[in-house]
């Protein structure tokens, strides 16, 4: 199965394209990190890491999940 990854300081959302029903829920809540329309169409940068998960969490698929970022040495 095809997962795409995508990370900040703190996390990172992991989306499984294969399993995703399009809800819209994503962008719908959070268009300034879910941009369907841009390329690539996650932009972590675009709200607090708090936001992120809030939404993230809202995925009726589960095609959208989250990982603590892994840091050297830990």
């Amino acid at each position: 199965m095809v997962e795409k990854r995508y990370s900040n300081d703190e996390i990172t959302v992991v989306w499984k394209p294969e399993i995703c029903a399009h809800s819209t829920n994503c962008w719908k809540s959070l268009l300034r990190v879910f941009d369907p329309r841009k390329r690539p169409w996650i932009n972590m940068q675009g709200a607090s890491t708090e936001r992120i998960v809030e939404t993230v969490k809202k995925c009726p698929s589960g095609a959208l999940s989250i990982e603590p970022v892994e840091r050297e040495g830990e």
